[in-house]
């Protein structure tokens, strides 16, 4: 019987990655199909699919595409250091998570009680990031657009846990990006960050179109708040995405 295999698009609707990442993968030569159709389609084996699951586990790790290059050549040799250091990572991650956690326990208990939560409590759930802080700015600047009406109604949806676990994807982009900082804004992990970044805001607040996408990292260093709040993660930050998301805009136009 002859090997199932999968056109790009097919393996996109298995595993539930876009096909741009797929074409990515197969440019940067960390997944190369199989096999090519008389058409020259790309097509994926079993091998093919095999080694994107390794791969899509190690990305969920945290692990850079260069990194899980390294690892899937030579697995003997860095597997096991690669693992033990990205276990310290996920403990500690899994530290903060458990602490989210309870304090959003609190709250629901909170409101369960029909119980104003005081303002020391709710940093707990929030910390220094305040959901209304911009909102009339916000409405003033881009009030009645399509952008704006998607995002208000999103977001008036959120509970307090979407807040929790928003806040908690919003770190981990951020600390992700201040550590990708001596590579170039193009750059194959940096780039797939950025790709993670986009799919935050299209799913959490609004359709992000590539415009829109590259208008932000103009606004990280533009706005005195955003660039201050990025430097105290690392200098040069709020200038390293915004050139990253600037590359990242433009590929998608493409």
């Amino acid at each position: 019987m002859d090997e199932t295999t999968y056109t790009v698009g097919g393996l996109a609707r298995l595993t539930h990655v876009s096909v741009r990442t797929l074409h990515h993968y197969d440019a940067v030569g960390l997944l190369t199909p199989s096999r090519r159709s008389r058409a020259g389609y790309r097509l994926y084996g079993r091998a093919d699919v095999e080694r994107l699951h390794q791969i899509l586990v190690y990305r969920e790790l945290g692990f850079g595409l260069d990194d899980i290059r390294r690892v899937l050549a030579d697995p003997a040799l860095r597997r096991g250091s690669a693992l033990r250091a990205q276990r310290e990572l996920l403990l500690a991650r899994r530290r903060r998570t458990d602490e989210l956690l309870e304090a959003i326990e609190a709250a629901i208990r909170a409101e369960e009680r029909g119980v104003t939560m005081t303002d020391d409590e709710l940093f707990e759930v929030f910390g220094d990031f305040d959901p209304a802080e911009y909102a009339e700015e916000a409405e003033q600047r881009w009030g009645g657009t399509h952008a704006y009406e998607q995002s208000r109604r999103r977001t008036a949806a959120h509970t307090k846990d979407d807040w929790a676990a928003i806040r908690r994807e919003e770190q981990e982009i951020t600390a992700a990006a201040a550590e990708l900082m001596d590579r170039t804004p193009d750059d194959a992990a940096v780039q797939a960050l950025m790709e993670r970044k986009w799919r935050h805001i299209d799913v959490r607040f609004y359709d992000c179109t590539p415009e829109v996408f590259a208008g932000l990292g103009d606004l990280y260093v533009g706005d005195p708040r955003f660039a201050k709040a990025y430097e105290k993660v690392r200098p040069g930050l709020a200038a390293f995405l915004r050139d990253a998301m600037a590359v990242y805009a433009a590929g998608r136009e493409g």
